[in-house]
């Protein structure tokens, strides 16, 4: 470019920030290149030049990304936020592909922080037009997934899945009429826990002697800890309050499998890493016995805590985390159920088909 005196001049103009010389040089090179007319005409305040110019940058090269940024950016200084976010986010998905040059990064962190500020009025916006509405659970979701403040998180049973179950992260405490008389039990529940003492506990993830190691980074640490009552499918600790109370719930009856129940128990500073459980046909109950501020699961889009007397119901093939970020050890039980949402004959079936697959060869339960 620097060897045709016309462009360099135009160049040099658009340095000086110079409207009127770069618009008359440009007139001298009438095959300048469209990235280059686009700047003059940014500069020169013809919003109708420049976006065509940048169309013809972006017929050619689609994923030009100084020209998607472009053109975010004059869409944005039009006023349509909706369209200058498109923009701004298929610029961003490109940089994710093909990082940009760091002379680049500043204008890349500008698109991001615009995309964010628009989501959050756009969602404002949709909110508004909803009233209350916007309060219902589902609604507020798509709200919130159509404004791209948070992302779909499928099932992703990590060993086995049943096909025709609704993602839901969460399930409510109301759906499950006989959780309250397991609730009712959990200050006879909490003593057994108590009398057991640390005694009781393990590492809840433990190295195998006869299996690959799994890949956890809290293998074969106390932090996360268990203290076993049902373990695949058998009793192995006297706890008649809590045996009792698990009695109450759809644990599934797998011999060899399940059920499977335990205290659970978190220590401070101690953060269990996002992953997905062995299989969808299960939901998992915490019931909480010692709490402690500062503790969190995530699920999915959705954060929760344990609060005393109140029971946590969640999908743990979808993507989970969970910690402790207090100064006291969390301590819950937890068991499995089966989905409400698969029927009699289907549980059947599964139970069926989990016993066949246990006793092929000498494949591990999942």
């Amino acid at each position: 470019m620097a060897s045709d005196p016309h462009l360099a001049a135009v160049v040099e103009a658009l340095r000086r920030r110079d409207a009127t010389a770069a618009v008359s040089r440009l007139q001298a090179v009438p095959d300048a290149p469209p990235m280059l007319r686009a700047q003059v005409c940014a500069l020169a305040g013809d919003a109708a030049g420049e976006e065509a110019a940048l169309m013809a940058v972006l017929k050619a090269e689609p994923r030009n990304m100084a020209a998607l940024i472009a053109m975010g950016e004059r869409k944005a200084a039009d006023g349509d936020e909706r369209t200058a976010s498109l923009w701004f986010r298929t610029a961003l998905n490109q940089a994710a592909v093909t990082p940009p040059p760091p002379a680049a990064r500043p204008l890349m962190e500008k698109a991001a922080a615009y995309v964010q500020g628009a989501s959050g009025r756009f969602a404002t916006h949709l909110a508004a037009a909803l009233g209350d509405a916007a309060r219902l659970p589902r609604i507020a979701q798509a709200i919130d997934l159509l404004a791209g403040r948070t992302e779909i998180y499928p099932q992703r049973p990590s060993q086995f899945h049943f096909p025709g179950l609704a993602p839901r992260c969460f399930f409510e405490r109301g759906d499950f009429p006989w959780l309250a008389d397991v609730e009712a039990a959990i200050p006879a529940m909490r003593d057994e826990l108590l009398a057991a003492g640390d005694a009781a506990f393990s590492p809840y993830v433990e190295t195998p002697k006869d299996s690959p190691a799994p890949n956890n980074p809290l293998r074969d640490d106390p932090r996360w800890s268990a203290g076993w009552l049902w373990r695949q499918g058998a009793v192995v600790r006297d706890a008649p309050a809590t045996l009792a109370a698990l009695a109450r719930a759809p644990m599934p009856m797998i011999g060899g499998r399940s059920p499977n129940a335990l205290w659970s128990r978190l220590a401070p500073g101690t953060h269990i890493a996002p992953h997905h459980g062995l299989l969808n046909t299960r939901l998992i109950c915490h019931v909480p016995l010692i709490t402690a501020p500062d503790c969190g699961l995530r699920v999915g889009h959705e954060t929760r805590g344990w609060e005393e007397g109140e029971s946590l119901i969640f999908d743990d093939s979808i993507e989970h985390e969970a910690w402790n970020r207090g100064g006291s050890p969390r301590t819950i039980l937890l068991f499995e159920i089966w989905r409400p949402d698969i029927e009699a004959a289907e549980r059947a079936a599964l139970t069926k088909l989990f016993r066949s697959i246990d006793g092929f060869g000498a494949a591990a339960a999942l």
